[in-house]
């Protein structure tokens, strides 16, 4: 039986999705968007400034004002839109959709230990990359050509797809699906990634083993228009399609049975909800590398705030989550400046003590 999960009591929507019931959040809910609308405008501008690079916050809107005549605002100009401006985006879409997927996957699940890195989805993505990265120029090549640039982000969200498809199908039984089973289920499909990737790896090329290595602990480092081109319209039409869930999710929360009786599609709610997760991880994955913990700290801080209301979750989840890996980006890039912590490092400093309190509190629910 799933445990620990809200019940219909902290349901903000009466049944039938129209009238509220007591305790409504959904006044402090909309504050809290507008509150973190602002917050992602201040965290993108201090990260636009921040970097190896000498450039004060007055000059960057120099550089961007499209009047910088002066050669050192001519440099910074050149920094802020080639290096800067597309990794401020890519952390921003990379950090919304690992964060959106670990409230879906929250919701699916019933159980606030699911995201994408600890239950598998990541190493499922990870693989399919890593698969495209070694073998992209060999037996794979005539595939990766129909496919171009977008290739690498398909062959991960296909391999998001296949990991949280039989996840869910290991962890679920009878309409109900058992939280050790997924931890479980997550922790022994991580690691048989992990050794199929260990495989590729001997393959690889010493140019390719710095560039898994790197990639593996998670980075921006190599975002540019590039990767924003590919990876973007992925995970944008995956956040646009995310709240179309939220009222099913809210309904899930009573459980699969009583969700079916109020009109939901369950099953049609399962596919549509794993297909934008392994969408919007996938996509991630393939151009920022593993970083984890982003999906179970953002929903978690934001549900204090707003509640369990998908419709507001989901939403706010984007927003702190693009704010919360924009900041560990440039954390990443100031800790040891000249050179970068990988981002990954950033976040694993953050969630893993997030997680482990979390076991903590719910270690009874556990049968800890």
């Amino acid at each position: 039986m799933v445990t620990g999960w809200p019940t219909s009591e902290a349901l903000p929507l009466a049944g039938d999705g129209s009238r509220p019931l007591e305790g409504d959040r959904s006044g402090r809910a909309r504050f809290a968007l507008a509150a973190l609308v602002v917050l992602l405008v201040v965290v993108a501008g201090l990260s636009l400034a921040t970097g190896a690079a000498d450039a004060s916050l007055g000059r960057v809107l120099a550089s961007l004002s499209g009047s910088a005549t002066d050669p050192l605002l001519l440099r910074d100009r050149t920094i802020i839109l080639e290096i800067r401006l597309p990794r401020l985006l890519l952390g921003a879409l990379v950090g919304a959709g690992l964060a959106t997927s670990g409230a879906i996957l929250q919701g699916l699940f019933r159980n606030p230990l699911a995201d994408p890195g600890l239950v598998g989805v990541s190493s499922g993505a990870g693989l399919a990359a890593v698969l495209v990265i070694v073998l992209g120029g060999t037996s794979l090549a005539p595939l990766l050509a129909v496919a171009g640039i977008y290739a690498l982000p398909i062959a991960a969200f296909a391999g998001g797809l296949a990991s949280t498809f039989l996840l869910y199908a290991i962890a679920t039984r009878r309409g109900q699906t058992a939280i050790a089973t997924m931890l479980l289920a997550g922790i022994a499909l991580g690691a048989l990634a992990g050794a199929l990737t260990g495989l590729l790896v001997y393959r690889a090329t010493d140019a390719q083993l710095r560039d898994l290595t790197f990639w593996s602990l998670g980075s921006l480092a190599g975002a540019d228009w590039t990767k924003v081109a590919t990876a973007g319209p992925i995970i944008v039409t995956a956040l646009l399609a995310m709240p179309f869930v939220s009222r099913g999710l809210n309904a899930l929360t009573l459980g699969e049975a009583a969700a079916y009786h109020l009109g939901v599609p369950v099953e049609r709610l399962k596919t549509a909800a794993i297909f934008l997760v392994a969408a919007a991880t996938g996509a991630g994955v393939a151009v920022s590398g593993g970083i984890g913990f982003v999906g179970i700290v953002v929903p978690h801080v934001l549900r204090l705030a707003v509640g369990p209301d998908h419709r507001f979750l989901l939403p706010g989840s984007a927003l702190l989550g693009a704010s919360f890996l924009i900041a560990a980006d440039a954390v990443s890039r100031s800790v040891a400046a000249p050179a970068e912590v990988p981002i990954g490092i950033v976040t694993a400093m953050v969630g893993g003590p997030f997680f482990l309190w979390l076991l903590l509190r719910r270690r009874d629910a556990l049968g800890g």
